[in-house]
């Protein structure tokens, strides 16, 4: 038996990586980033750069969904590993320093009254057990989510995210769960005023919902139910978290504590996985207080030393380096940059986000001879590919790296590291403003995307 090994793997091509993807991994994943020619091989990175084996230099515009809000492979990071390589990683029978250190810091950054940390390996494992606790802390049952929302892929959090097509599949979910619209405080109270609900989960903006901001006091009215009616408030700060949107967490825009909050992404500087869910003292001592209940919930790998080292080494960078500050101004100034350009083209529909957590929602064709000859399939298609098509653009034309956004395909969005460089941003908006000015309408943009697309492919025959 012959196997692979890492020099090997130096060594595939693009190709040679396309095929086993596809023949051992995820064939379908494999053919739509193929044919969206999204398929390179990236061998380095840096800060808000990597480089493909062809020795081409891109932007992430991306930002690995908010997890490298200190860049790729930060030195503060990478330092923090090579202290700890020696040390036991996985050690259960004691308590870990590097977890009571980064417990300790969480709690300090954390918004006023969250104290104790449990720590995971990802953002739907900290949904999971944010669940869990609101259900042990209040001997309830049910839990309110949004419309639109996201909050992982696992049961628990599935149960919560807000879009069919992810849970159709795996149904019958958890049950207990219901949604409310986002934004909607009068729905919201209508699900709260019968004492019943254990949590309601919310983001403090809905990243996969398309970037979607809600009303101004919502989530502060949203706090003041859940006191009032008895259920916790659950802040999914996965994606907003170590100042993404201007603040340390985007919740305290609105100056408010939820009970339990949930942190993963950038939590491990971009290089460990590491999530975490923070409660209140007394939200904690009824859930898991006491012998009895400390060990109701466990993770084998959660609280490992190299992944505390690494978030303690980012919180660490974040916070000396204000991020939070330099996210605001420098978003600031994308959002000035690309209202121009809505104001100027028409198909950008809107342009909305907080700090460096953007979204341009694009507008759907006019209903014509076309569309009504297909039966609507004209417009279903730019519903569900608009965001995939203008993020080939600007990856293939202008080596930007984006994504549309998963509730939403129809939202790209522009999260980039928190320490790209202005002249970065300006690069961004000249390549859309290219993009948009070459291209007249939907079918235009649809075409000299596919003849990249193709062009490049038949090059690689």
């Amino acid at each position: 038996m012959e196997l692979y090994d890492i020099n090997d793997v130096e060594k595939f091509d693009r190709q040679e990586v396309k095929k086993l993807y596809s023949d051992y991994v995820n064939p379908g994943l494999a053919s739509m980033i193929g044919l969206l020619n999204f398929d390179r091989v990236y061998v380095r990175a840096k800060g808000a750069y990597v480089w493909d084996k062809e020795g081409e230099k891109y932007i992430d515009f991306l930002g690995a969904y908010g997890a490298i809000n200190l860049g790729h492979n930060p030195d503060e990071v990478i330092d923090a590993l090579k202290e700890v390589f020696e040390r036991p990683n996985l050690l259960q029978a004691t308590i870990n320093p590097f977890a009571a250190a980064l417990g300790a810091n969480l709690s300090k950054i954390a918004p006023q009254g969250l104290k104790h940390s449990f720590f995971c390996n990802s953002g739907a494992e900290a949904v999971e057990g944010a669940l869990k606790t609101a259900r042990a802390a209040t001997g309830r049952k049910k839990i309110i989510s949004c419309e639109g929302s996201f909050h992982g892929k696992t049961f628990g959090a599935l149960s919560a995210t807000g879009r069919t097509k992810y849970q159709g599949p795996f149904m019958p979910l958890v049950p207990e769960f219901e949604r409310v619209p986002y934004g909607d405080i009068k729905a919201l109270e209508e699900k709260l005023k019968n004492r019943d609900v254990a949590g309601f989960i919310v983001e403090p903006i809905q990243g996969e919902g398309g970037v979607i901001v809600p009303p101004s006091g919502y989530l502060k009215r949203a706090r003041e139910l859940c006191t009032e009616y008895g259920t916790l408030l659950i802040m999914d700060e996965i994606q907003t978290g170590f100042g993404r949107t201007g603040k340390m967490f985007a919740c305290q825009h609105e100056g408010i504590t939820p009970d339990i909050m949930c942190v993963a992404k950038s939590l491990g500087g971009g290089v460990m996985p590491i999530g975490a869910f923070i409660t209140r003292d007394e939200v904690w001592e009824r859930a898991y207080g006491g012998f009895d209940k400390s060990l109701l919930h466990t993770s084998t790998f959660g609280g490992n030393t190299f992944a505390c080292a690494a978030a303690i080494a980012s919180i660490n960078a974040i916070v000396k380096k204000n991020l939070s500050e330099r996210a605001e101004k420098l978003g600031n100034y994308f959002l000035e940059g690309l209202k121009s350009l809505k104001d100027r083209y028409s198909i950008i529909k809107e342009v909305r986000g907080k700090g460096l957590l953007i979204g341009i929602e694009f507008e759907q064709p006019k209903s014509g001879i076309l569309n009504t000859i297909t039966g609507g399939a004209v417009n279903k298609f730019y519903g569900e590919f608009t965001g995939a098509i203008v993020a080939g653009e600007l990856l293939n034309k202008h080596k930007i790296i984006t994504a549309y956004t998963l509730n939403n395909p129809n939202v790209i969005r522009l999260e980039p590291p928190l320490i790209i460089e202005k002249e970065d941003i300006d690069y961004a908006l000249n390549a859309l403003e290219d993009i948009l000015s070459k291209n007249s309408g939907f079918l235009n943009i649809t075409v000299n995307a596919a003849k990249t697309v193709f062009g490049s492919i038949f090059s690689k025959k």
